[in-house]
């Protein structure tokens, strides 16, 4: 279990692979996600990237200023209908697009961004659709 802020960004920023996989897939405290959050912003992505990130923090980040958090926690299968429908909404297309190709997307944002602006998404979303219609 990572036990700090500062433990989590000295094994992400390791170059022993063993290390650097720890950042990627150990637990830890929501206080250490939220100090990791308030003390190092540019770990922000790495946090989202996180096996384990509880559900509280992914929260926090999807209101992130930057599209990549956004975007990988629009990615993440551990993820409330709540984020999804925020993100679904977001400015940046690349964020919805995750959205769109989110296995737990509710078949009611599908329908939504299957006419977004942006062909791709509508695409995905479509085709997303078609997945999880059943066959008769």
């Amino acid at each position: 279990m990572i036990e700090t802020a500062d433990e989590f960004v000295r094994l992400r920023q390791s170059e022993d692979r063993e290390e650097y996989s720890r950042a990627a897939e150990e637990e830890a405290p929501v206080s250490v996600w939220i100090e990791v959050v308030e003390r190092y912003p540019d770990m922000h992505f790495w946090v989202a990237h996180n096996k384990k990130v509880p559900i509280e923090v992914l929260r926090i980040l999807a209101r992130d200023g930057d599209d990549r958090v956004r975007g990988m926690v629009a990615r993440k299968r551990k993820i409330s209908e709540d984020i999804l429908t925020a993100l679904a909404a977001d400015p940046d297309e690349s964020v919805r697009n995750a959205v769109a190709l989110n296995p737990r997307t509710p078949r009611a944002l599908l329908e939504m961004l299957a006419r977004d602006p942006w062909e791709v998404i509508r695409k995905n979303a479509r085709k997303r659709i078609e997945e999880t219609m059943p066959t008769t």
